[in-house]
């Protein structure tokens, strides 16, 4: 069974027992959180489609860690105009483990 759940801005197909890295989310280590933002939900051939939520389906998660990404650099140059910028970005996640799904 899995499902397509919308956190962050993004969605996320997920099935019981995967690890994911989503935009942080504000909540303790080894917290259990329900995200009840489920777009689909499919089990084998079945699916299950919602407009745009799937009414009555959730999707338990447990909050493993929070980190930061790897550092993005950006770097803007103009040619022949003597500029030039640089700049890093190090995006927060926030990893879950995937719970029990229930539609």
């Amino acid at each position: 069974m899995y499902a397509v759940i919308k956190t962050g801005g993004k969605q996320y197909r997920v099935a019981a027992g995967e690890k994911i890295k989503v935009e942080q989310i504000a909540a303790d280590v080894g917290q259990e959180i329900v995200i009840d933002q489920v777009l689909a939900v499919g089990n084998g051939a079945e699916l299950k489609v919602g407009t745009p939520l799937v009414s009555g389906a959730t999707v338990t998660v447990t909050v493993i860690s929070h980190g930061k990404h790897d550092k993005v650099r950006i770097f803007k140059m103009r040619r022949r105009k003597h500029y030039q910028k640089r700049q890093g970005h190090r995006q927060q996640f926030t990893e879950l483990q995937i719970g029990a799904i229930k539609a």
